[in-house]
């Protein structure tokens, strides 16, 4: 079956945050949004076929995740795609990533210890560590020739600090896209062992993908799982945040059982999303061929950037990311400053293009720009981040 990823869909009026809500970040409306990183392509029709069913059941009482069926899915789609074994008691439900990850930070750590983190980063990061009161401690990657390493001596440094706890790592990364290597990984980890500080591996951008890189989940990579885990979801990927729900895969058995006590005995969320659980089953039972196309639609948007920032604005650049479809542009060339280039794509070129001082200040002179959509959209958003290029031409010639 070949799926379609060019039909047009309008969001608008659905309470997206994408398009109906682009004015409380940008802070004008009416602006074609390539912000929050979920895309505007259709779920796949498998998924829309077995919501509808359960829909037409018209009962949604309390779902419970704990069965073979969930967390078989989950498993059978890591063979599958990642040449992965995952026990079943490895796999746990969290209703977000982000709550996956602050309720293990606050395990994990204590208030003033070290939560290491390579920058530029989510920009969710900061804003979780921090506010859990916790030190934010970053392992700046290094930019050399337009594509992104790990400084490992810094990372060694940040990592032998004595209350240094925990290493939140983003496989595939974002807003790099780099997809870590085997071998970075095993170095990472290794770094980690030797000074005890446990791994947090929010891989979410997993399935987003492009060849011939290979994302390798962190479990495949570590020797002792009991100093490492996962935190994802499949709704990056199947474009389905809205159900609600996302997974952790949680080697370390004590560690599991706490969090467990936590979502269910303290916080009260150990309930799943119906419609949720649904999609997920299904999008890992049924939704391999779809990933596979999406990959190479989203591949070829970003040629398509690329093509267009060669031919028509040269002083920015993009070098096709591993992963995601995040395009992370390098803008550090034009002759404008951030602020002047958001003020032209704002007001000017009425785009919507996250600026790089969002995912903190390594994050500087770059545009992130999601190329989640049809590839109509994507030329209507070039074409007005050129013409927000040629209003500041003509300002400051």
């Amino acid at each position: 079956m070949n799926y379609s990823f060019d039909e047009v869909v309008n969001r608008l009026g659905t309470y997206c945050t994408q398009w109906d809500y682009i004015e409380d970040r940008f802070g004008e409306k009416d602006l074609l949004p390539f912000s929050i990183s979920d895309t505007d392509f259709l779920c796949p029709p498998e998924i829309l076929t077995a919501i509808k069913k359960r829909v037409d059941h018209g009962i949604f009482g309390y779902t419970r995740w704990n069965h073979l069926e969930f967390k078989g899915a989950i498993q059978q789609w890591y063979l599958k795609r990642f040449s992965t074994s995952i026990k079943e008691d490895w796999i746990i439900y969290s209703p977000t990533v982000i709550y996956t990850i602050s309720k293990l930070i606050e395990h994990m750590t204590e208030e003033g210890d070290h939560v290491v983190v390579q920058t530029p980063a989510y920009d969710a990061f900061f804003k979780l560590v921090e506010e859990n009161k916790r030190f934010f401690s970053g392992n700046k990657l290094l930019y050399e020739n337009s594509s992104y390493f790990i400084d490992f001596q810094d990372l060694e440094k940040k990592l032998a600090h004595p209350r240094a706890k925990v290493f939140l790592l983003c496989s595939p990364h974002n807003p790099t896209g780099r997809v870590w290597s085997k071998i970075e990984l095993k170095k990472m980890i290794a770094l980690c062992k030797k000074y005890q500080v446990y791994v947090i591996s929010d891989e979410i951008h997993m399935d987003i993908v492009s060849r011939p890189n290979v994302h390798i989940p962190i479990v495949n990579a570590a020797e002792n799982l009991d100093h490492v885990c996962i935190c994802t979801s499949a709704s990056k990927t199947f474009n389905t945040p809205g159900l609600g729900g996302s997974y952790a895969i949680i080697p370390n058995q004590e560690l599991k059982e706490r969090f467990l006590i936590t979502l269910k005995n303290i916080d009260g969320l150990s309930s799943t999303s119906t419609l949720g659980a649904i999609g997920l089953m299904t999008a890992y039972l049924d939704g391999g061929q779809w990933v596979d196309e999406l990959n190479a639609y989203i591949e070829k948007n970003m040629e398509l950037v690329k093509g267009f920032l060669d031919t028509h604005i040269p002083s920015a650049h993009l070098e096709i990311p591993d992963s995601t479809y995040l395009a992370w542009i390098d803008i550090s060339r034009l002759p404008y400053t951030d602020e002047q280039l958001q003020d032209a794509l704002i007001h000017h070129g009425k785009v919507a293009i996250m600026p790089g001082e969002m995912y903190g200040k390594d994050g500087k002179g770059f545009l992130r720009m999601n190329v989640g959509c049809p590839s109509s959209k994507v030329i209507d958003g070039l074409q007005r981040f050129k013409k927000a290029l040629d209003y500041l031409e003509n300002k400051y010639k």
